[in-house]
């Protein structure tokens, strides 16, 4: 447990080193990742108005079918690429939120790049 603990206070360390350099506006918001053991959200953010734009998990109904695994994540990036392209968003900024850039996040990531969309 206290590995755990460990774990997550690193985290949030590197999550503060990023937040502080980072930031989204209306026309290049900031998406953000928080993964869970059986959800992946995403969510797209307007920093400057505070307000979120887009948000998608494979919580919502419609997507309850996808898993919460590297497969799953893609898919879930695609739906994420097009809800932003519905919103007219053809840039981001990509906040991974203190985790490691491999597995669900980079599988998010190249999903939402396979939609059209830059980082």
């Amino acid at each position: 447990m206290k590995k755990l603990i460990e774990m997550e206070k690193r985290r949030k360390k590197r999550k503060t080193g990023i937040r502080a350099k980072i930031s989204g506006t209306q026309e290049r918001p900031r998406l953000t990742v928080y993964k869970s053991n059986l959800y992946i959200y995403a969510q797209a953010i307007d920093d400057q108005a505070g307000k979120t734009i887009v948000a998608i998990s494979n919580k919502e109904e419609k997507l309850s079918d996808i898993k919460s695994n590297i497969e799953g994540a893609g898919k879930l990036g695609e739906e994420m690429g097009k809800r932003l392209k519905e919103k007219s968003i053809d840039k981001i900024v990509f906040d991974r939120n203190g985790y490691i850039f491999h597995g669900k996040v980079k599988a998010l990531a190249d999903g939402i790049r396979k939609a059209g969309l830059v980082f």
